[in-house]
């Protein structure tokens, strides 16, 4: 995995079809965004589909959710 740099930030370079850049472009000019911007979204859009946890917050949720003891229990039903 690369090293952040001075501002914190992993850089890496993506390379689009002509014609996907240019909706991008359009959509980003649209909603007033930058293509950063519409990168972020989107992976966390596709990381939520998948449930991978973003911040370390979402992974204790995450893991928290994993563990059994953390399950309610269902009321048993009473047979008459």
């Amino acid at each position: 995995m690369a090293a952040p740099g001075k501002d914190g930030l992993i850089r890496r370079r993506i390379a689009f079809e002509p014609d996907v850049h240019q909706a991008l472009h359009q959509l980003a000019l649209d909603r007033s965004a930058s293509l950063q911007e519409l990168a972020d979204e989107a992976f966390a859009l596709l990381l939520k589909k998948y449930n991978r946890p973003v911040t370390l917050q979402d992974m204790l949720k995450q893991s928290a959710r994993m563990t059994p003891v953390n399950d309610r229990d269902k009321p048993a039903s009473r047979k008459r």
